[in-house]
């Protein structure tokens, strides 16, 4: 059974940092897109980052600079480490992985498996 679960996520000031963590078990992740997504009340799910197996980062435009997603895949388990946080990053975020690898843009629909999510909160 695949099972992707976050942790991490927690309240925290304008300009401060988390750092998301996801363990996924029950698939070989070594050969597939992993990714993180977010969605805040009201709005739609959306892509924040992906990695491949080769470790190749891609970010959306409003995480560029600011985030950073990384992977070991010895221990199964792929980050988000998010800086300088600003209020509209406000949101539940959820990590992703495919089943493929390839071009690991993230886009809900290119993911299959989902974790359940983690809240990150931003405000002073």
């Amino acid at each position: 059974q695949v099972q992707l679960v976050e942790s991490g996520g927690g309240s925290v000031q304008p300009g401060g940092s988390l750092r998301l963590s996801c363990a996924a078990t029950g698939y070989n992740f070594r050969k597939s897109c992993m990714g993180w997504f977010r969605q805040a009340p009201g709005k739609e799910r959306e892509g924040v980052a992906g990695i491949d197996i080769d470790g190749i980062q891609t970010y959306v435009d409003s995480a560029r600079a600011r985030f950073t997603i990384s992977r070991d895949d010895a221990k199964n388990v792929f980050y988000l480490q998010m800086n300088s946080l600003k209020p509209e990053d406000t949101a539940t975020y959820y990590c992703a992985a495919a089943r493929s690898d390839g071009y690991c843009y993230p886009a809900v629909g290119r993911y299959n498996y989902w974790g359940q999510g983690t809240q990150v909160t931003v405000s002073s």
